[in-house]
């Protein structure tokens, strides 16, 4: 693994040239890892990682007894030191791994694109030209990107492992090994060669685990770190690069580009807004939270502005101005006779000037540059931007429009992207919290002494009553439940924050758990209490500063979904709440819990339903819907690719509006490294641009036999519905046996985010929280909830019929494979789940489940089915071997595994001692950071776990 001589054993077995540059760097860095380890640990180390290494290539490779049992013996005699320095070189290992085949991505786009090569499928251009072949006019798409919404989410969840100081060195490896890609002289190769080898040793030399639990400032500065590397710059570019685009497949007459103003890609966030279940978030975070994301960005637009007024030298003794450049030039502290023909300059210093009053008024502490004079602050963001397009006004009709382009058009557009708010922050709370607060203050006003114990019925005659009062039910002079002082005074603060931030800085009001339509009646009443709803008691008329939206996350959840909005709409109030929305409502879908309550094959089809359902009755009601899609990394959790998720959306669906979370490591996956995080981002844009306006191909599955195809898929999702919950509900001891046989137990105690992993302090499946959950299954590499049960479903479907008529059955399920877009994006992610799972490995886990009997049925159960899904989606697809399809990752995955492996033997090794310790009342802080350090390593070689 770690020097030239074992390198062929990390690099492609196979494949093209092209594959020749990812094999030079893998073996670089693992070089630069082995001789840093080396000098750190001493040849007596390496030799025992080369040795583990090679006996777990053996092991995988010829399903070898006797490597088993020589890793045992190994792993049992290293000392604690050792194996903590064995564990990191696989882990580090894992990350240069990755930092190899994100640069050699981009080394292949970078090369179709020099080719000049045509637009990539996935790419904005390639959409745009798919719609003008089909008819799709210009105007069309104007109009498409001046209403459209698409936003991605942060999120902080507990499977986020990466630290920031591991984040910011693999960053500049990252930069280093770009560099060795362009012409270098020998120094400079030399130079290059010592400043890599000297990050690996930073690498080596950081602490990879937090030692305190993460809090959540601790989270926002984490988020805010991927704005910097990426979405300050690449948004704003991603936007010029669509407007090319654009002109390019659709040409005006004059040549000339019409700019899109409207800001369609814009940031989200949970962090520090997000309270369901996180006692750690209150009114305090979401003020902290603003207070960074406004600093961020402002300390962005500070520097942009001087670097701009360091540019624009441009003299009125050379060129002429507009009046209301001059106008603003005139207006600026700046008084210096140096600069008296430079109006530019002298506007930039006043712009600069009163965006440093702007980051002093929205909480910034340390502005690096003072500014040259005192300037009153800009009201909002819109001022600034005005500002700005006085100076492009000026310069384009003076000759100065190629000093447009660069920096200033850019700057312009980060400002109408991320305002002075930077993202949107989501507000998140569950039902029963509110419920309890409604309880609380119904109680104490003397307006229903037991508000829980009402029927549904009169629940919302209650409420719809008490909406229509002018007066309060809240009194400053009562006492009330510490939850509901609490949950008023985040309220109070969201309204403060709009005030002081902008109105999009939060807009949102995310309920969990939504059950009934009293559930978003609550959440009314609570914006009453607060002033964010407010009534015009002689006309009326209201307005709602927060959009009520409902998340439906479990099985019966769903199938509730489009029942409740219908009720919802259907009131006078709401009805005029939503007209003041301009017509639209939004719609959460969470796909962590309803997986985890029904199983892979269920929860996709319970989505399909439900998004069917409320499309049919948003039309109905003469309401756009917005979907907002809460996945996770793991399949299990709505994982896989984007593009082809958005794509295999049921039709009317996306409609230009879009919004789904980016959580956990998927976040430093994909836009930890500026260019593809821009390349993620513009997916994201192509694929809701495509599923938006691309007519429907006339196939077969359209023309009749979609609904055919829908009648089957229920058929299998009752069949693996019962397959699933059998095991993971109904089974006796399988509780024990998923604490015992995945490290969930350890992942708890891990400092991963302040979250806690379950709702409630208990060894129950059903408060355990879905992320964690599938986190386990992850790194014991069974990823049973990416496809327990379809095996069964399918098998037990095709079983239900005779002769010929099996064959018809099977001809049915490839047809719906070939024509059917959700199907084949379910099959496809489920192949790439089945190509991470490792019975071998899984069955190392499987020995930690002390009770023999327990293990060895329950274990037959999962290794039973997983055979089964094997051969279903092979006799499905055609395909006997994994990611067929997608030869790039079945190679990445080749690669990475003989060095995955190790770690999860290791850990199996660490979680028994750790487990033999526990049961004797003794702790050792070396085996517990042994075990976590083995849990980052596994979390970054799969990818994607969280």
């Amino acid at each position: 693994m770690l020097n030239d001589a074992v390198a062929p054993e990390i690099v492609p077995a196979a494949g093209s040239d092209k594959d020749a540059p990812l094999k030079e760097d893998i073996r670089l860095l693992g070089r630069l890892l082995g001789d840093v380890l080396r000098e750190q640990e001493g040849d007596a180390v390496f030799n025992v990682v080369e040795t583990i290494r090679q006996t777990s290539v053996r092991f995988r490779r010829e399903a070898d007894a006797g490597a088993a049992l020589e890793l045992d013996a190994m792993l049992k005699e290293l000392s604690r030191e050792q194996t903590i320095s064995v564990v990191r070189a696989f882990s580090y290992f894992s990350h240069l791994a990755n930092i190899a085949e994100d640069q050699h991505h981009i080394r292949r786009r970078r090369a179709h694109l020099l080719a000049g090569s045509p637009a990539q499928k996935g790419s904005v251009s390639f959409a745009l030209r798919k719609l003008r072949l089909a008819g799709v006019p210009r105007k069309t798409v104007d109009t498409f990107f001046q209403d459209a919404l698409i936003a991605p989410v942060l999120t902080a969840h507990p499977t986020e492992v990466q630290r920031k100081s591991i984040l910011d060195a693999e960053h500049d490896i990252a930069r280093l090994l770009a560099e060795r890609d362009l012409p270098q002289t020998p120094k400079e190769r030399h130079a290059n060669m010592q400043l890599l080898r000297s990050r690996v040793a930073t690498l080596w030399q950081t602490r990879m685990l937090r030692y305190s639990k993460l809090t959540v400032a601790d989270e926002i500065e984490n988020a805010l770190s991927y704005y910097r590397i990426t979405f300050l710059r690449e948004l704003p570019g991603l936007y010029d690069d669509i407007e090319d685009d654009i002109a390019a497949e659709y040409p005006n007459g004059d040549g000339t580009i019409e700019p899109i103003n409207a800001a369609y890609v814009q940031m989200g966030s949970w962090i520090g807004g997000d309270r369901d279940g996180n006692p750690n978030v209150n009114a305090g975070t979401m003020q902290h939270a603003l207070a960074r994301h406004a600093t961020t960005i402002l300390d962005f637009y500070l520097d942009e502005a001087h670097a701009l007024g360091a540019e624009l030298s441009v003299s009125t003794l050379m060129v002429g101005v507009s009046a209301e450049l001059q106008a603003l030039a005139d207006q600026s502290p700046d008084a210096s006779p140096h600069r008296s023909d430079e109006p530019y300059r002298r506007a930039l210093i006043g712009i600069y000037a009163r965006l440093a009053a702007t980051a002093r008024a929205l909480g910034a502490t340390n502005i690096l540059r003072k500014e040259v004079g005192a300037a009153a602050a800009y009201p909002d963001a819109a001022a600034f931007v005005a500002d700005l397009r006085t100076i492009v006004a000026s310069l384009e009709p003076h000759h100065g429009a190629a000093l447009v382009r660069p920096r200033l058009a850019t700057l312009a557009r980060a400002a109408d992207i991320f305002g002075f708010h930077l993202a949107s922050l989501d507000m998140r709370q569950t039902s029963d919290v509110h419920e309890r607060v409604l309880a609380d203050l119904f109680a104490k006003s003397g307006v229903a002494a037991d508000y829980t114990a009402l029927s549904e019925e009169d629940k919302q005659a209650l409420l719809l009553n008490e909406l229509a009062q002018p007066r309060l039910l809240h009194s400053p002079y009562i006492a009330y439940a510490a939850e509901t002082d609490s949950e008023l005074a985040i309220l109070r603060a969201a309204r403060d924050i709009r005030q002081r931030y902008g109105a999009r800085a939060i807009r949102n009001y995310i309920i969990s758990h939504t059950e009934t339509v009293s559930d978003l009646l609550e959440v009314l009443l609570l914006q009453k209490e607060t002033g964010l709803l407010r009534t015009d008691w002689q006309t009326g008329d209201s307005i709602c500063e927060l959009m009520v939206i409902p998340l439906f996350e479990t099985i019966p959840d769903l199938q509730r979904a489009a029942g409740i909005m219908s009720q919802v709409m259907a009131l006078p109030l709401v009805k005029l709440l939503i007209a003041k929305q301009g017509q639209l409502q939004e719609v959460m879908l969470g796909y962590s819990d309803s997986n985890k309550d029904g199983g892979f094959l269920t929860s996709n089809w319970e989505l399909y339903k439900a998004e069917l359902a409320l499309v049919a009755d948003f039309r109905k009601a003469g309401v756009k819907l917005r979907l907002f899609h809460g996945r996770g990394g793991t399949v299990g959790r709505g994982g896989g690719p984007s593009y082809e998720a958005i794509l295999a959306q049921p039709p009317g669906t996306v409609n230009g509006q879009i919004r789904l979370t980016e959580q956990g490591e998927i976040i430093a996956s994909k836009f930890s490294n500026a260019e593809i995080g821009r390349r993620n981002l513009e997916l994201l844009v192509a694929a809701t641009l495509e599923a938006s306006l691309a007519p429907q191909e006339a196939n077969p599955a359209r023309n009749g036999q979609l609904a055919q195809f829908e009648a089957v898929m229920a058929q299998l999702s009752d069949l693996a519905y019962h397959a699933y919950r059998h095991l993971v509900y109904e089974t006796p001891g399988f509780t024990e046996y998923f604490f015992s046989a995945t490290p969930i137990a350890e992942i708890a105690e891990l400092n991963l985010g302040s979250r806690p992993a379950s709702r409630k302090a208990n060894q129950r499946i059903e408060d355990l929280r879905a992320i964690p959950w599938g986190f386990s299954w992850g790194q014991c590499r069974l990823l049973l909830p990416g496809w327990f049960g379809f095996g069964s479903a399918i098998e037990t479907w095709i079983n239900q019929a005779d002769g010929a008529a099996k064959d018809d059955k099977i001809a049915t399920l490839r047809a719906m494979y070939a024509e059917w877009p959700f199907f084949a994006t379910l099959l496809s992610n489920m192949d790439m789940v089945l190509a991470k799972t490792d019975l071998a490995i899984a069955s190392r886990y499987a020995e930690l489940v002390a009770d023999q009997g327990l293990r060895e049925r329950i274990y037959k159960r999962i290794t039973d089915e997983h055979g089964n899904t094997l051969r279903c989606l092979e006799l499905i697809t055609g395909n006997t071997e994994r990611l067929a399809g997608n030869p790039l990752l079945a190679r990445s995955i080749q690669n990475r595994f003989a060095y995955l492996d190790p770690l999860n033997h290791l850990q199996v090794e660490l979680i028994k001692r750790n487990r033999a310790l526990s049961a004797e009342s003794r702790i050792d802080e070396r085996v517990h950071r042994g075990i976590q350090l083995s849990i980052n390593g596994v979390a970054a070689g799969l990818r994607n776990t969280g």
